[in-house]
């Protein structure tokens, strides 16, 4: 069949003294019979075009599908006398979630068995399920529609019984209160999808909600939890660079919650509650890779620093124990575990020591303060996950779980290294990469890259990669300045007025990769912001690439960014800008890839 060809309908847009022509902005509508039609079209043409590889695809699907584990099951997890353990069967397609009263090895108790709960459906996914203190009842947020918009329900876990109480339109975010009847929720615009609203609610009443928080700065997402003390109900509100916490003690859910330190511009910060103190995360006064702070319970914005600024390490979080502080840092981009007494009779601070050159780390679940022992990951892009259990007192450590490879898996077959390529200001731009430990020569190579919101892609195991790796490929990780894998200034380089930073790094990479023999055939891949940087670097540098895959794209930047009406996009302002200024506006449109594509060969 022929290649589909939608039709040119020329839309005029003018903003900033700008005149732009979009021939297909007709195509946005998703409700027009003809973009269905079209739609249907292209996947048709995809379908004819990709039938001689279907033998291959299918066999990759059975590859990749047949290394999971169908009786996968996490480790138990210990909470209040209660172990949490969710697990798969094989044949079925959702966990089911049991808990042992006592230790592991008591009588099992069953939770919630989400095939159940799914039965008739086409989609169910339960984004989180809350125990009160008690641990008699819960509740749980389900989604039948995949839409993220959940519906709070309400299960008495003895019986299986369900309360008739209902919440629709939920974000998915709850926190009880000590009573265990009363409860807090969010909720989320119904157009824009911005979580904005927060309600205290009763199983005991027959009333409306009471709203107790309601964010109007469109910029900002609100959320609502409980904190590892279980002292207090927190409220934190966030926008791309600002931060809000609030808190309310659990035992007097009727109270005003109090602010911890209202918004500033500029400030981010994160609370902990532990003993008598609040524990804060924050970049103020200018900390730009974040200090720890320490205030008064009473006097929550009565701040004294504990763990200065660092200009080489980025503080990514704490965790706080009865007798330890454990720190997650990140330095020259690799991750480590500090482990602090609080008692200096016990000795200094320490890190956990990794045995690769790049890896992933951070520590696992650890709801219980009064223990010694540290749940953590490791994982590299030759590593399966393996979760250890380490001794804060002893520093030993014993392996609670290694992530299963049915079939085996060998990895002495492969190496992972920590590669650099030099962007055109000179910045020294890092990469994780993996390919065959015999290789004489280049190969084919996958580099992958995302690049912003200060997310950081770090190197980690995948079992669907192993397709990719035993077939003679490398696989490498770019990077990019707009995540932090190099600390917080590595994300401010990447966003903004520097984004064109993100792509420059990116080709640089590429060309790195290329001309030190490591790559013959150099395949690129990102997905959403880094579908972006995907449109970006073919426009730039086409002819650097054999292939691209660019998934769920975001590539109409100006047009996409100027609908204020599209979910969460004033949010958005933050990171690539505000296009209703000028000087934002044509800085986007520079790089814009659907506002830049030009005649030329562009990769497959």
């Amino acid at each position: 069949m022929d290649q589909p060809r939608p039709a040119q309908r020329p839309h005029r847009m003018e903003r900033n003294g700008d005149v732009r022509i979009d021939e297909y902005y007709w195509l946005n509508d998703r409700e027009n019979p003809e973009v269905i039609d079209y739609l249907n079209a292209e996947n048709a043409f995809r379908e004819e075009g990709m039938a001689a590889s279907k033998p291959l695809i299918d066999l990759l699907y059975a590859e990749m599908t047949g290394r999971l584990d169908p009786n996968e099951a996490s480790i138990p997890v210990e909470m209040d006398g209660y172990w949490y353990q969710s697990r798969y069967q094989e044949g079925k397609e959702y966990p089911i979630h049991v808990r042992f009263q006592g230790s592991e090895e008591g009588s099992e108790q069953l939770v919630m068995d989400v095939n159940a709960l799914a039965e008739g459906k086409s989609y169910c996914q339960v984004a989180s399920m809350v125990m009160t203190r008690d641990h008699q009842r819960m509740a749980y947020a389900v989604d039948f529609v995949s839409r993220r918009q959940y519906t709070l329900r309400f299960r008495e876990i003895a019986t299986g019984e369900e309360h008739a109480m209902e919440i629709p339109d939920t974000s998915g975010a709850f926190a009880w209160a000590d009573d265990g009847r009363t409860f807090f929720y969010a909720t989320k615009d119904p157009v824009t999808l911005r979580v904005d609203k927060i309600w205290r609610h009763s199983l005991d009443s027959q009333g409306e909600p009471a709203l107790v928080f309601h964010e109007m700065d469109e910029a900002f997402s609100c959320t609502v939890y409980r904190g590892k003390t279980k002292k207090y109900l927190m409220i934190s509100t966030s926008a791309t660079n600002v931060d809000e916490v609030w808190f309310l003690s659990a035992s007097e859910p009727l109270g005003d919650f109090q602010c911890i330190m209202p918004r500033t511009p500029g400030l981010e910060y994160s609370a902990s509650h532990h003993a008598s103190s609040w524990w804060i995360r924050s970049n103020l006064g200018g900390r730009t890779n974040f200090a720890l702070f320490q205030s008064p319970e009473d006097q929550p914005g009565e701040w004294s620093e504990v763990i200065p600024h660092r200009t080489d390490v980025l503080l990514e979080g704490i965790d706080l124990f009865d007798d330890f502080m454990v720190r997650e840092e990140r330095e020259r981009g690799l991750l480590r575990i500090m482990v602090r007494p609080w008692d200096s009779a016990m000795g200094p601070e320490y890190a956990i020591a990794m045995p690769e050159e790049t890896y992933t780390l951070y520590t696992a679940s650890n709801p219980s303060s009064a223990t010694r022992t540290l749940r953590y990951v490791y994982t590299s892009l030759t590593t399966p996950a393996t979760t250890y259990d380490f001794d804060m007192v002893t520093r030993e450590q014993v392996v609670k779980k290694v992530q299963k490879v049915v079939g085996g898996y060998d990895p002495s077959r492969y190496v992972t290294r920590r590669l650099w390529a030099t962007a055109p200001d000179g910045t020294q731009v890092p990469m994780s990469w993996v390919g065959p430990a015999d290789r004489q020569c280049a190969v084919p190579t996958l580099l992958y890259g995302y690049g912003a919101y200060g997310i950081t892609v770090d190197p980690a195991f995948s079992i669907a990669r192993l397709s990719l790796l035993e077939r003679g490929m490398a696989y490498a990780i770019a990077h990019v300045r707009g995540g932090e894998y190099l600390g917080r200034a590595w994300y401010e380089q990447g966003r903004m007025e520097h984004k064109q930073n993100s792509f420059s790094d990116f080709i640089a990479c590429g060309e790195m990769l290329r001309s030190e023999g490591l790559a013959s055939q150099l395949f690129a891949m990102g997905g959403s912001a880094g579908g972006l940087l995907m449109g970006a670097v073919i426009n730039q540098r086409p002819n650097l690439w054999s292939g691209v895959i660019a998934a769920v794209p975001f590539v109409d930047v100006v047009t996409t960014m100027l609908d204020d009406s599209i979910p969460l996009t004033t949010g958005e302002y933050d990171e690539w800008g505000n296009p209703n200024e000028s000087e934002a506006y044509y800085r986007m449109k520079s790089y814009s890839p659907y506002d830049n594509v030009t005649a030329q060969d562009y990769p497959p």
